[in-house]
């Protein structure tokens, strides 16, 4: 996002700025209201011929996911950054993955026939249906935590929106293309941070390895490659290609910071299955139960 100052991405005005594919197709007519209600109102959303729209909409489920609960996860933190201006940059994030998971939602429901919503999707699905990577659901217990996370996931989502822009479906290429550069400020941000603190005072440095030492069992599970990844070669992206990247990235940032690679074992599923399989932590739970309650209370409400 760029504006010259917090207010401006509020305003009314901003709306086409702020739409997934940056610019109004010619001749859509699609107001900002239509675009609130549906992000993806006058985009061509038929699914390839030659590709399972079942497999696409899991797909997009399983992106989606990620980037609604780390939003979800980042708004939690949105009063108690150290200064003003990270309250901005922490709540811009959340936002830029906010506007993600709808974008994927929405197109998950169109893909597969059901018409769902992503208020549907967010709001009434069970913890099993939900196909997030555990490093999203993980809480931050301090700032070097929400910093270590942001690094890392972004590192690793940068990598894969990257190749997704050159996806066989044209909505996923375009998602891609419009989350790279919000996703690369991501990245710079936390790294900068990282940096900071690992490279600051005794103290500082303890907590940021710490942070990391804490996160690094579910880092391993975002280079896994699911079955569904699989079944959709050229239009998925195999996280696996990634890790080289990440390991580059990550190296850089480390020693710049004094930081050493955490050693930690993954975090194990059950029976193989992980986060992408309905196998959630126990802090899924508590973050559904916030996530959800106003909707599962008042299913018929508007505002």
């Amino acid at each position: 996002m760029s504006f010259d100052n917090a207010y401006e991405a509020l305003a009314e005005a901003q709306d086409d700025a702020r739409w997934a594919f940056g610019t109004k197709p010619e001749g859509a007519g699609v107001s900002p209201e239509q675009r609130r209600d549906d992000p993806l109102s006058g985009v061509d959303t038929s699914v390839p011929s030659d590709v399972d729209g079942a497999a696409l909409a899991a797909y997009c489920l399983m992106l989606g996911d990620d980037a609604l609960i780390a939003s979800h996860r980042l708004q939690q933190w949105c009063t108690r950054a150290p200064e003003l201006e990270d309250e901005v940059a922490i709540a811009n994030i959340g936002l830029d993955l906010l506007g993600q998971a709808r974008l994927l939602l929405t197109r998950a429901g169109r893909a597969d026939g059901s018409g769902r919503g992503e208020d549907e999707y967010a709001f009434f699905r069970a913890e099993p249906e939900f196909r997030n990577v555990r490093l999203t659901e993980h809480a931050h217990g301090d700032f070097a935590e929400l910093l270590a996370t942001v690094l890392v996931f972004g590192t690793w989502r940068l990598a894969v929106m990257q190749r997704l822009r050159e996806s066989r479906d044209p909505v996923l290429a375009s998602i891609a293309a419009k989350a790279v550069p919000e996703l690369t400020y991501h990245r710079e941000y936390a790294a900068d941070w990282v940096v900071r603190l690992g490279d600051g005072t005794e103290l500082s440095h303890g907590r940021m390895q710490g942070a990391l030492d804490g996160i690094w069992p579910l880092v391993g599970e975002l280079f896994a490659t699911h079955e569904v990844e699989r079944a959709l070669a050229g239009v998925a992206v195999d996280p696996a290609e990634t890790r080289r990247e990440f390991d580059a990235v990550l190296s850089q940032v480390f020693e710049a910071a004094g930081l050493r690679l955490p050693e930690r074992a993954p975090l194990a599923g059950v029976a193989g299955r992980t986060g992408r399989d309905g196998l959630h932590t126990e802090a899924m739970g508590y973050v559904l139960a916030e996530l959800q309650s106003v909707a599962r209370a008042h299913p018929e409400a508007s505002w």
